[in-house]
């Protein structure tokens, strides 16, 4: 059991330095290659709620436009494939 606990902490540790993010080995390169060194965001997402915040109204506000043009959607469009296929079958 100790062998067990020594070998995935150690494969722990080696997986931290061995990969690394998109991030980390390709953008922050290019970045630097071109002059341009990383900076805090405007509006950092990584504190408390807010990166849900953001999720949540995105979806009610998708919800809201979906649901308001439900009708147009899924009621007219049928509509209007019945009638097309009326005037052909005619």
């Amino acid at each position: 059991m100790l062998f067990t606990i020594h070998c995935s902490l150690f494969t722990a540790t080696l997986a931290a330095e061995k990969w690394s993010g998109i991030d980390e080995s390709i953008v922050e390169k290019y970045a630097k290659e071109h002059g341009r060194e990383a900076r805090e965001p405007f509006i950092n997402t990584d504190q408390g709620d807010l990166l849900l915040f953001v999720f949540l109204l995105g979806g009610a506000v998708g919800g809201f436009i979906g649901g308001y043009y439900w009708r147009v959607l899924m009621v007219e469009k049928s509509s209007k494939v019945n009638s097309k296929e009326q005037k052909i079958t005619s």
